[in-house]
């Protein structure tokens, strides 16, 4: 449905940070909060080859996500939530895209 991909589009635009939700071994569900870029509706994270949430993702590629922000009316909450299947970006062309997006969704990194 067309106006239904449009909300979607538009929150994703709107927004930078998700909570994704991988799975760890014993079947416990790990969230992590992650920030994201986007091309349509693809979605894309930086994720540390060592960590967790990528071995995680490794062993079983399903995840779940929402996007959302902070309201001070309950009434007013909106966000999405999705199940997804995870896979890296092994193509070096895709992978240089992607690090072309973050600054135009981040503003200028500092070190602290």
């Amino acid at each position: 449905d067309k106006e239904i991909k449009d909300k979607i589009q538009t929150l994703l635009d709107q927004h930078r940070i998700m909570t994704v939700a991988t799975l760890r071994p014993d079947g416990w569900p790990q969230a992590t909060t992650v920030g994201y870029v986007n091309d349509g509706l693809t979605l894309y994270f930086l994720c540390g080859l060592d960590s967790q949430k990528a071995a995680n993702i490794a062993r079983d590629d399903r995840l779940s996500l929402t996007i959302d922000h902070d309201t001070p009316q309950v009434m007013e909450i909106t966000g999405l939530s999705m199940a997804a299947r995870a896979q890296p970006v092994t193509d070096k062309a895709e992978a240089e895209k992607v690090l072309r997006m973050l600054p135009m969704k981040y503003p200028p990194q500092t070190s602290l």
